[in-house]
């Protein structure tokens, strides 16, 4: 149905007709009584609106605030439903909100409106990787790095789906494209260092936890570097004030579910079981295990 613009003369001469009408009145009005009335905006102005929807909900996304993110996004696509950045943004946030089904449909709509973006399928591959789909994160990540090949978050992705299926030399190979691409992407080389422990380089992997620390002080490769460096045996006191540090600042690294989570191998989490049970570790162990609050993702 096409509807055109009412001006507020217009309108407010429209309501008080139906009002009369309608015999609701039984005097006159005076002349400069208010009559109220409904502002119509135009489809530009919504269209207007929902962008400014949009970048809102991308600034909350920035401060942490996924919820109240999604919330706005969807009120957006609801006024603009053909612009693929707002369902974009609607579904990063149903994303990190945990709303896997919702983002995945949102997704979809996103890329039947621009199949050639390649975040679009950078993001279905997270969520294929959340609901451990490595072999389907890795036909997505291949395709969208066809669009994009220089994606050093998409390859990073890439090699946590090859360790999700046991294949650590391809493992390694994806997160080295990573730091290739941005050096400072000390993740993409924390991984490094768990695949080659796994594989048995355990000089090469601690040399690269060192060297991830010079770029963020993270508690995860704080722990993995304190407990391979207790496995080597001439390094104790060095890896109980590491491991003691790392447990202060993230205490869910005590438990080995958590550890499981983060692409720990079997070698590394033996290697940090080892170092717990040390004496001089058990207050901080008791400590790290009361203020945990990791629970397992769905």
């Amino acid at each position: 149905m096409g509807c055109s613009r009412k001006g507020p003369m217009m309108i407010r001469q429209r309501l008080t007709a139906a009002v009369i009408g309608l015999g609701l009145f039984g005097w006159a009005m005076p002349a400069k009584a208010l009559v109220p009335y409904v502002y119509l905006p135009s489809i530009d102005e919504l269209k207007g609106s929902s962008m400014g929807m949009g970048r809102t909900a991308a600034q909350l996304l920035q401060l942490g605030q996924p919820k109240e993110a999604a919330q706005l996004a969807a009120l957006a696509v609801r006024l603009q439903p053909d612009d693929e950045r707002l369902w974009s943004v609607l579904a990063e946030a149903q994303l990190r909100s945990d709303q896997m089904d919702a983002a995945s449909l949102s997704l979809a709509k996103a890329k039947s409106l621009n199949p050639k973006k390649a975040g679009l399928w950078f993001a279905e591959a997270a969520i294929a990787l959340r609901t451990e789909r490595p072999e389907e994160a890795i036909s997505l990540l291949d395709r969208g790095l066809q669009l994009d090949p220089k994606n050093s978050a998409a390859y990073f992705d890439l090699g946590n789906a090859r360790i999700m299926q046991a294949e650590l030399k391809m493992a390694l190979k994806a997160f080295e494209k990573a730091t290739s691409l941005k050096p400072s992407f000390w993740e993409a080389l924390n991984n490094q260092a768990l695949v080659l422990f796994e594989l048995g380089n355990r000089q090469e992997a601690i040399k690269r936890w060192r060297q991830v620390l010079t770029i963020e002080a993270n508690p995860e490769p704080m722990l993995a570097l304190a407990s391979a460096l207790f496995q080597q045996g001439d390094r104790r006191d060095e890896a109980l004030t590491l491991a003691q540090k790392a447990l202060a600042e993230n205490p869910n690294y005590v438990l080995t579910p958590h550890q499981e989570e983060q692409l720990w191998g079997v070698r590394i989490r033996q290697a940090a079981a080892q170092l717990l049970n040390q004496d001089e570790m058990a207050k901080s162990v008791e400590r790290a295990r009361a203020n945990a609050t990791w629970q397992k993702r769905q």
